[in-house]
């Protein structure tokens, strides 16, 4: 692994630090699906791993949440607790599974309870209107922008970082 060198303006995510750290951003985020609008917020917080592209976490005031309901997947993060998850459904197009929150988060991650976080692999996500890539695997959910160095974990090969 050959950590890449930020220019100007730029992030590397390898000196996010690990615990991760919750960090409010000022910064608007939006997420589509089908073209409709699910999420917009300027009120969001990044999670920050070593290695690892932001996971952005919305309010749930800030998300069309009629358009979503829970499923009975879950997940454990040793950081931030149980994580449920959201499917959502517009008209006769279906996301399974994209979208979780932490309802119960451990005590450092308390900012984000009901707080959602959007795979961009399965939607359409924006920072400040540029369109994210998704994080290589898919496993955390990261939001690559383009002034985020890696190289990211997450993609064949990597997970012994």
């Amino acid at each position: 692994m050959i950590r890449e060198k930020p220019k100007p303006g730029q992030e590397s995510v390898w000196d996010y630090p690990r615990p991760p750290r919750l960090e409010p951003s000022s910064k608007t985020v939006r997420v589509t699906f089908a073209g409709q609008l699910i999420a917009h917020s300027a009120k969001a917080y990044r999670v920050l791993e070593t290695s690892h592209p932001p996971t952005w976490y919305i309010p749930n005031s800030d998300v069309q949440m009629e358009l979503l309901e829970a499923t009975r997947k879950s997940s454990i993060c040793e950081w931030k607790g149980a994580a449920t998850y959201w499917t959502l459904r517009i008209a006769n197009q279906i996301a399974q599974n994209c979208a979780w929150s932490y309802e119960s988060p451990n005590a450092s991650f308390a900012p984000i309870k009901g707080y959602l976080a959007f795979y961009p692999s399965v939607l359409q996500c924006f920072v400040d209107d540029e369109e994210v890539k998704a994080q290589p695997g898919d496993f955390y959910g990261g939001w690559i922008t383009s002034d985020l160095v890696g190289p990211f974990k997450g993609a064949p090969g990597t997970w012994g970082w």
